[in-house]
């Protein structure tokens, strides 16, 4: 999620590979990420995940780190628009509108979009979007919520995509995920620290807001002995 004084992007998993330096707890260093390397979840692969209900990554209850550090991000501003990318069904979403704010969020499958405006009980309109091919626009009626359906994102290159979309002084929450690729080959996939200072670090100031062991028995059916989430808290100067 990203935010400045119009404009705020939502808490994402950054698609991709990036690599994690070891810290106290002794994890993988930030060199081998195996099988993994320009490995991306295509689009096909996206729109079968939300067809089969293969959606392990959406949170009922909304993410916690969100919740968490929704001040941080917000700093003290009202009437924020904050952008979605690749949005789901985030119930964020709804709850960040009935604070006061304006949604938008961009989804590649329509699946996910209808199922969010259902599961909240809102009434929407959908109408197309001519300036893309395809695309369609689904806005509640209070006009707070507006979801495109669309493929605008070529996942190899979503940071790039970012940067151009985002303006001066946002702030972006970013998590993503820390775990021993070599023995998973994702998704998700493996995201280091110094991957996300190549992509972002000559346009953003980047803070690690916290590092969070999410380590479950589905992690540990994947072979893996860790999991953690970490939260970035980048804001754009350049």
């Amino acid at each position: 999620m990203s935010a400045s004084p119009s404009f705020v992007t939502g808490l994402r998993a950054l698609p991709g590979d990036m690599d994690y330096s070891a810290d106290a707890s002794g994890l993988l260093e930030a060199s081998d990420i195996g099988s993994q390397k320009d490995r991306v979840v295509t689009e096909e692969e996206w729109l079968q995940k939300w067809e089969m209900g293969n959606i392990g990554f959406h949170k009922e209850e909304g993410h916690p780190l969100l919740q968490k550090y929704l001040d941080v991000l917000l700093n003290g501003r009202s009437g924020l628009r904050i952008f979605f990318p690749l949005c789901g069904k985030a119930v964020e979403m709804k709850w960040l509108a009935d604070l006061g704010h304006s949604v938008v969020g961009v989804e590649i499958s329509e699946q996910a979009v209808k199922e969010f405006f259902s599961e909240h009980s809102l009434p929407y309109c959908e109408e197309p979007v001519p300036e893309i091919s395809g695309a369609k626009m689904f806005q509640s009626t209070s006009g707070n919520i507006s979801l495109y359906c669309c493929s605008i994102y070529d996942l190899s290159s979503y940071a790039s995509l970012m940067i151009n979309l985002v303006e001066k002084n946002s702030s972006y929450l970013l998590v993503t995920v820390s775990y021993d690729p070599n023995k998973h080959k994702g998704p998700p996939f493996y995201v280091p620290e110094s991957e996300i200072k190549s992509l972002f670090g000559n346009c953003c100031e980047i803070r690690c807001l916290e590092k969070v062991d999410d380590f479950s028995e589905r992690h540990r059916q994947w072979g893996l002995d860790y999991f953690l989430e970490v939260l970035y808290l980048l804001k754009f100067v350049a």
